[in-house]
């Protein structure tokens, strides 16, 4: 992949009292792509997205977005440099409209000049929820609870997003309908990196997979490199696992 990173990573780790949750991880986003980051659970996934997002500090290692060192920085001052965040549990305002929990993330995010209104519209209709604006946060399916976790991250203006289990609890549907929403928000300007437990999401998303385990990166590729890697079969697809002919097809064409 030829385009220049967004974000990298050198060596990343981070301790727990003597407890190593990420060990030496190093990676490159490139601008303008959708990555994946797949691994057992307390494989370290979550904990190396709150390094990126400064709600942990690294023990050693670096990590710079377009250029820049973001050790030492708060989630406010990482957010206002363009990288967003939608987190596997969603969160929203529940008495509040679908429209103004947007609204609330329109109001902070990336530094620089902004039309807040606008810019909620356009999460809106990237994610589909133009429909459900005015309905209740509370009132919301679990797949439209999803796309708004991920509309109030988008609305921030990020230009990198990070999303940890968009996918999670929804049906084949309304999985499509995420990835779909989430290829509209790369091709609007963001570049996404997700965490996904669902094999045949990320691996239609995806273009490059980081897999890793016990806190420790195990491979990188393509989804078509991944799916065939033994340490990853071993580790986590699972000795048993099988592509579909549909899926094996799918990858070719990556």
């Amino acid at each position: 992949m030829s385009a220049e990173p967004i974000l990298e990573g050198v060596g990343v780790g981070k301790e727990f009292r003597g407890l190593r949750a990420v060990d030496a991880v190093s990676f490159s986003i490139p601008r303008g792509s959708i990555c994946g980051l797949i691994g057992p659970n307390g494989a370290g996934k979550s904990t190396l997205f709150n390094l990126i997002t400064g709600y942990y500090q690294p023990t050693y290692g670096s990590i710079h977005f377009m250029g820049e060192r973001l050790e030492g920085l708060s989630t406010v001052e990482i957010a206002r440099r363009g990288i967003g965040r939608a987190f596997q549990i969603a969160k929203p305002f529940a008495s509040l409209s679908v429209r103004e929990n947007v609204r609330i993330g329109a109001l902070f995010g990336r530094d620089g000049p902004r039309d807040v209104e606008r810019t909620v519209e356009e999460a809106l209709s990237l994610m589909g929820l133009g429909m459900l604006a005015e309905r209740a946060a509370g009132e919301l399916t679990v797949g439209n609870l999803r796309k708004l976790e991920v509309a109030r991250a988008v609305a921030a203006r990020p230009l990198l997003l990070l999303a940890d289990e968009p996918c999670a609890g929804l049906n084949p549907a309304e999985t499509e309908e995420m990835l779909a929403c989430l290829r509209r928000v790369r091709t609007a300007g963001t570049t996404v990196w997700l965490v996904e437990h669902d094999m045949r999401a990320v691996m239609s998303i995806s273009e490059r997979v980081f897999v890793i385990d016990a806190g420790e990166k195990i491979a990188e590729g393509t989804p078509a490199e991944i799916a065939a890697d033994p340490r990853v079969i071993a580790a986590y697809l699972g000795a048993d696992y099988v592509l579909t002919e549909h899926t094996r097809s799918q990858l070719a064409e990556q």
